[in-house]
């Protein structure tokens, strides 16, 4: 329980700094410094709040009732705290990764073919597939519902990854939806998962793990039509030769 309640600790403080550093970027002007310097700091941010819970999620399959006795259900401990956030760990450094190295590789995609990366996408697959199966298991529609985002991301990134001539600005768009599914993905833990030691009975509530999706979502498509906008207005000063 020390060894949990220290990950647990540490865990909030680091996606605390995620939840508010994340608006940061996405609020103020791209491209600046401030943009670059506090869109490191909720990438980095993120990796630690994704480790951490890793490292939650193993001490609650070990011990489920132990580290939540708001239960006496095993069997739904070890599913929704166990491995479903052991997936939503790995999708949330997954994302974030995925996101810094789309900017960091932007005049040289082939370098985005590398192990970590790949890597990252297959640990994702594999993550929600178990989550998918574990949710079956013990009957629960939420667990095989949010694993689908978790198997479309990496199967998406994967497809990027491997594209020969991507369109232009296309890793501006993989890189907001990398960051921002991260964000997506840590507020979804914040309204659900901290519901349990607040409010344990809306713990399994539908609506607080839907939330931070749908306007996350919203957010992602909102600045794709914007992207798509800009390389249209660029397309359009081209040449028809170019085009």
């Amino acid at each position: 329980m020390f060894i949990f309640n220290a990950l647990v600790a540490l865990h909030i403080v680091s996606g605390t700094i995620g939840l508010i550093t994340m608006w940061v970027p996405i609020v103020g002007k791209k491209g600046g410094k401030t943009h670059k310097r506090w869109g490191r700091i909720f990438a980095h941010a993120l990796l630690v709040t994704g480790i951490l819970a890793i490292g939650i999620s193993l001490v609650t399959l070990r011990y489920p009732l132990e580290t939540h006795p708001f239960s006496n259900d095993a069997a739904l401990v070890r599913g929704m705290f166990g491995w479903m956030m052991l997936y939503l760990a790995t999708l949330t450094i997954m994302l974030s990764r995925y996101g810094m190295w789309c900017i960091h590789n932007r005049h040289n995609h082939s370098s985005n073919r590398h192990i970590p990366n790949l890597a990252l996408q297959a640990a994702t697959f594999i993550t929600a597939a178990n989550c998918a199966w574990q949710g079956y298991l013990i009957n629960q529609p939420l667990m095989m519902g949010i694993s689908i985002i978790g198997l479309l991301s990496s199967t998406l990134n994967t497809r990027f990854i491997f594209q020969e001539n991507p369109p232009l600005n296309e890793w501006l768009i993989q890189h907001t939806r990398g960051l921002v599914g991260a964000g997506i993905s840590v507020y979804t833990a914040f309204f659900a998962f901290g519901a349990v030691n607040l409010m344990p009975e809306l713990a399994f509530n539908p609506i607080l793990w839907a939330t931070p999706c749908t306007l996350g979502v919203s957010l992602l498509l909102y600045h794709q039509f914007k992207i798509h906008l800009q390389r249209r207005r660029v397309l359009s000063r081209q040449s028809p030769e170019v085009i």
